[in-house]
């Protein structure tokens, strides 16, 4: 078995493999050593696809199943659960578990998902003239607020907007949130140069020249909002167990649903699910018992209650043995709920060279971020790269 992102995900995989072991005492779980990240995990697989050294499960990014099924990696799970008479049990939403679902086959079941929020330092906010009781509903207000919190003490920033978020998942929610799509609907040319992303690339720069957005690494960010010396972030909800362990109280937090800017906006969903790999049909019944309790009820429990990843199936939510009284006490892993309406898959570049166009995008937004570049200059620049890079169509 093998995931990325061991700062999110560490304890809470020895603690699904332990809870796992002592249901399935027959069934031993070990672990590769995880990857930092989607693409580090995405890159590894497909050399070990090259080596015949693939793990039997693995946890992937929603964006990274395409690139793994054009490969013929993972196994699809459809008929496996149709097999399954405990399947219907297990109350995976149709909605979620539509995420894992490419090119007509089902590569993977949703582990933790996420949507994009933003996050609220409630005694700055109050301070700069916000009222937690009605967050910024646009970007002109998370703007606006973000200025008025700036310099309001010593060392304070207003804002910071995540853009390097793995996958070019912020760059996405940015573009949905303003009606637009990565490419056309043919996946020949590329459509985020249409006015919804010029729209986009502008608020970006407008974060930096009247939000004071500073260019620093998410590190950096982390440190500051959780010292109280930063007022609003935009990150995903996977970081909100963290950010509730860091601040620990110092004061209180807030989240707030991502501003959206047209009729048609739309967000795309973020996290991981669980792939099965191996073909060996003994080993394969293992996994498959192992991914459903992972992705099922109980390790949905364990999930949500380290992070503030969403879960596929609805049963915890309803279950006062479960995660009922947890959300009714935590109201701010509510938002990414409320957000379930506007949700779409997080896109997948087609071809050989989808990791390479990741990095052509974030080099493009780190120049307007840095004001290197203006923002309809660099979005020019940024559409002509990645269309020399999408595949040939005939």
């Amino acid at each position: 078995m093998q995931y990325s992102i061991p700062v999110l995900f560490r304890d809470l995989m020895e603690q699904v493999a332990q809870g796992f072991m002592r249901a399935n005492p027959d069934i031993r779980i070990t672990y590769r050593a995880p990857e930092e990240g989607y693409e580090e995990i995405l890159q590894r697989h497909l050399r070990d696809a090259i080596t015949r050294t693939l793990p039997d499960v693995a946890f992937h990014g929603l964006n990274r199943q395409r690139t793994l099924l054009e490969r013929n990696i993972p196994v699809d799970l459809r008929p496996i659960m149709q097999a399954d008479p405990e399947t219907p049990a297990l109350g995976y939403s149709e909605s979620l578990l539509s995420l894992g679902q490419v090119g007509g086959q089902q590569t993977g079941i949703g582990f933790a998902l996420s949507t994009p929020i933003l996050y609220y330092n409630v005694e700055l906010m109050r301070r700069a003239g916000g009222d937690p009781a009605r967050p910024p509903a646009s970007w002109d207000e998370v703007i606006a607020l973000a200025r008025a919190i700036h310099g309001s003490a010593p060392e304070v920033q207003g804002m910071f907007f995540d853009w390097t978020i793995t996958g070019n998942w912020a760059w996405q929610a940015l573009v949905f949130s303003h009606g637009g799509t990565m490419l056309n609907a043919e996946e020949a040319r590329v459509a985020f140069g249409e006015e919804p992303g010029r729209r986009a690339i502008r608020v970006l720069r407008r974060m930096v020249e009247e939000g004071r957005m500073p260019d620093i690494r998410p590190a950096t960010m982390f440190s500051d909002f959780f010292a109280g010396r930063m007022g609003i972030s935009m990150q995903s909800t996977a970081q909100l167990g963290r950010y509730n362990r860091e601040i620990g109280g110092r004061f209180p937090l807030l989240t707030g649903r991502f501003p959206l800017s047209a009729p048609n906006a739309r967000l795309p969903a973020g996290g991981n699910v669980a792939m099965i790999f191996t073909r060996d049909r003994q080993r394969q019944e293992a996994a498959w018992k192992f991914v459903k309790f992972a992705t099922g009820p109980i390790g949905a429990t364990m999930m949500v209650r380290a992070t503030g990843y969403m879960p596929a199936s609805t049963i915890p939510a309803e279950r006062e043995d479960m995660l009922a009284p947890f959300y009714r006490e935590n109201p701010n892993h509510l938002t990414t709920f409320r957000q379930q309406d506007v949700i779409t898959g997080w896109y997948a570049f087609p071809g050989q060279n989808a990791l390479r166009i990741t990095d052509v995008i974030n080099d493009h937004l780190q120049s307007v971020v840095a004001r290197r570049a203006e923002p309809d200059a660099a979005l020019e620049r940024m559409v002509a790269e990645v269309q020399n890079l999408l595949p040939r169509r005939s």
